[in-house]
């Protein structure tokens, strides 16, 4: 990667990623027009995914030249004999936000995502977090991150369905959207993500102090955490605040502007382990408003590991009032004693 300066890697990756919103809004928007056309063992996030990350990548990769990154998805399916209509599909669905691609160019900026995640910096990308939420036209995310030597340094998550205000319900979906940015050391913010130019708004997690009035972020879908041991920390710390019930990394964003004041990601099983694109851009934006967020031990998230973070074991973000009460709610409780 070349010697740009961290406001012009920023810079990119904000417009990369509004773009990349702009191509899942459409495909979520006309996913019945793309389930009519794809084969069973197709689907509209699929469509997203691919592209998403396709654009993303072009767009990194047109600044900075040589791209390092790792993103979830590689274009071996795309390139296999009998997938003519994917491949299609997800070359229209990237000419939302790059006009006229060619189809093997389009594989070809999705192949840029298979860096090994070795080296001292490199992006990571999730084009879709929150798959059962897209799918079902709720919350779901565009998380791309930077990472340096170990350390998550910049992140920008898009998040097209969820509205800037907080009295919107998250079942009802933006048409503009928020994208969530920050920098080590440079605080978190929110802009439109239909509008990324605009001028952006710091973002500063709860300072409330009443653990009864604590809000705890929960997933719609309860495949990747423990929704039954969240309700256990809940009881035994007595908040009754209303959750906030949404999927995808969204929940990050939602802590960091203070609309809620934990999200709990408990292990479902002891050989789980977490991927560094569902964490790391989500991570940093909390982390720069104020909040803390560590594995379910209290040690610090660890990139340095490749593509998972495989030194820890869950996620637990909270504002920094409860962090401390919800490790020691859940040492209490005997959850998660079994290494």
């Amino acid at each position: 990667m070349n010697s740009s300066s961290t406001t012009d890697r920023l810079a990119v990756a904000i417009a990369a990623v509004a773009a990349a919103c702009r191509v899942t809004r459409h495909v979520q928007a006309h996913q019945q027009n793309i389930v009519r056309h794809a084969k069973e063992d197709l689907s509209p996030v699929t469509v997203a995914d691919y592209a998403a990350q396709a654009v993303v990548a072009r767009h990194l990769a047109d600044a900075f030249g040589e791209l390092a990154m790792v993103g979830e998805e590689d274009a071996g399916t795309l390139r296999s004999a009998g997938q003519d209509g994917l491949r299609e599909e997800v070359a229209a669905a990237a000419r939302v936000a790059w006009p006229d691609a060619p189809v093997d160019a389009v594989l070809d900026a999705i192949d840029l995502g298979n860096h090994d995640a070795s080296g001292d910096s490199y992006w990571t990308l999730d084009p879709i977090d929150g798959t059962k939420g897209f799918l079902r036209g709720g919350q779901y995310a565009v998380s791309l991150a930077l990472i340096e030597r170990g350390q998550v340094t910049l992140g920008v998550l898009g998040c097209p369905n969820l509205a800037e205000s907080h009295a919107r319900a998250f079942d009802d979906p933006d048409p503009r959207g928020t994208l969530f940015y920050a920098t080590r050391g440079g605080g978190s913010w929110m802009v439109p993500a239909d509008r990324p130019g605009l001028s952006a708004r710091r973002q500063d997690a709860s300072r409330l102090e009443d653990v009864g009035a604590m809000r705890v972020c929960e997933s719609v879908e309860a495949a990747h955490s423990r929704l039954d041991d969240t309700g256990r920390i809940v009881e035994f710390l007595g908040a009754r605040g209303a959750p906030a019930r949404l999927d995808s990394q969204c929940k990050y964003a939602v802590v960091a502007r203070g609309q809620a004041e934990a999200y709990l990601r408990l292990p479902t099983r002891r050989d789980y382990v977490e991927k560094i694109w569902d964490h790391a851009a989500g991570a940093i934006i909390a982390q720069e408003a104020g909040a803390i967020v560590t594995d379910i031990a209290g040690r610090p998230l660890d990139f340095s590991h490749g593509a998972t973070l495989s030194a820890n074991r869950g996620v637990v973000c909270a504002s920094r009032a409860f962090h401390r009460r919800i490790l020691d709610a859940m040492t209490t409780l005997g959850l998660f004693n079994d290494g």
